[in-house]
């Protein structure tokens, strides 16, 4: 059985972790703590970063899009649909999500890994404008829940999940659209929401 390494806070994982579970794809998951270096993550990928999907013979994918598109392959497009518009859609959803993790996650480690006196506010202010500009933009037009869901709705719940375990109450207020959003889809698919980041 592929092997998920994968940290429970991590979007990326999350991510991960809800599209294996949505493409019924099994996994053997395995939490890591990335800041220990253990050497099963840095030999399945040397830059230690999560998650990594470790195959049966051996061969690790790393960077969630790349095993979020394996998971599609071998699921006969579970994860993106065929038409290449609505594949393209799907696609941009995913990285946009995931853009926006990238600017919180900047920001948390400026926070996490400098000390008080040199954390740098117009750095922090830089990343929480992109952010909240993605957010306005999600919220004028939020992306629909068909019965049939791609790796981009998955990447945006995993995302504001992952907002609101680190910047609870800040993001939410006057994105109405994407909160109910959220909730919309935990309750449409209530077996994915033990999985969004925690």
């Amino acid at each position: 059985m592929p092997k998920l390494l994968y940290a429970s806070a991590s979007p990326y994982s999350s991510k991960v972790r809800m599209a294996a579970a949505y493409a019924g794809i099994a996994l053997e998951e395995v939490p890591v703590r990335t800041e220990d270096r253990p050497a099963e993550l840095i030999g399945a990928n040397p830059l230690g970063k999560i998650p990594v999907l470790v195959l049966d013979d051996g061969r690790p994918i790393h960077d969630s899009r790349a095993i979020t598109q394996h998971l599609n392959r071998i699921s006969k497009n579970a994860l993106f649909p065929r038409n290449p518009d609505r594949r393209l859609e799907a696609e941009v959803l995913e990285a946009l999500a995931d853009g926006i993790c990238d600017c919180a996650l900047s920001m948390v480690y400026e926070r996490r890994t400098r000390p008080e006196e040199m954390v740098y506010q117009p750095w922090l202010d830089r990343q929480w404008a992109k952010i909240t500009a993605a957010l306005d933009l999600l919220n004028a037009n939020p992306p629909k829940l068909p019965k049939k869901i791609t790796a981009g709705q998955l990447a945006l719940r995993a995302c504001l999940g992952y907002l609101s375990l680190r910047f609870a109450g800040k993001w939410e207020k006057g994105r109405g659209r994407l909160t109910r959003w959220a909730a919309r889809f935990d309750g449409r698919f209530p077996e994915l929401k033990s999985v969004v980041p925690a």
